[in-house]
């Protein structure tokens, strides 16, 4: 019994040297897939058929900003001019339309995609004159503005409705921003 004692705690501690090996070829990256702060461009038209929505797809943890601003300008890349929503429009009394409107742009968000939407206290799709649907539903063009709650930074510094104030204090680079179409 003596001499099968020790072949059995050489058995023993070989299955556990063997076990405890970690040379395989698995990596594991814990790490995440995309750089931060990170700007995406989104345009599509809101109308009656998506439901005045548009569904952007972004991929982020539960724990970031998200900043969404509308081009209120005629001007691209660095001349644009970006308001952050959510924001609310009066449009002008029409003797056709019901008087007091409001429209409204919004947006939520989620760890894969971020809605944009367009409510208002009248049917968007029969109460806009031509040029007002032009103006605030057709080829909207969206900025997506993530950015990390970890950033080192204390965000309650910066206001977020100036866009300028926000790509220098994150220290962001707009000058090539990637453009998707939504629908």
């Amino acid at each position: 019994m003596r001499k099968f004692f020790p072949i059995l705690m050489l058995a023993f501690v070989s299955l556990f040297t063997y076990s405890c090996d970690n040379n395989d070829d698995v990596v594991v990256d814990n790490t995440q897939q995309y750089e931060y702060p990170q700007m995406k461009d989104f345009t599509g038209n809101l109308n009656s058929s998506n439901n005045f929505t548009l569904t952007v797809p972004i991929g982020i943890p539960i724990t970031d900003v998200v900043l969404v601003y509308r081009n209120v300008g005629s001007g691209s890349g660095t001349n644009a001019v970006w308001q952050l929503i959510p924001k609310t429009y009066y449009l002008d009394n029409n003797v056709s339309f019901p008087a007091n409107r409001e429209l409204d742009y919004n947006f939520d968000f989620t760890t894969v995609d971020v809605e944009i939407t367009s409510r208002a206290n009248f049917n968007q799709s029969t109460q806009m004159t031509t040029a007002e649907t032009n103006s605030y539903l057709n080829n909207q063009m969206f900025r997506v503005v993530l950015i990390p709650t970890v950033a080192g930074k204390n965000a309650n510094t910066v206001d977020y409705n100036d866009y300028k104030a926000v790509v220098k204090y994150f220290n962001l680079n707009d000058s090539n921003v990637s453009l998707t179409k939504v629908n």
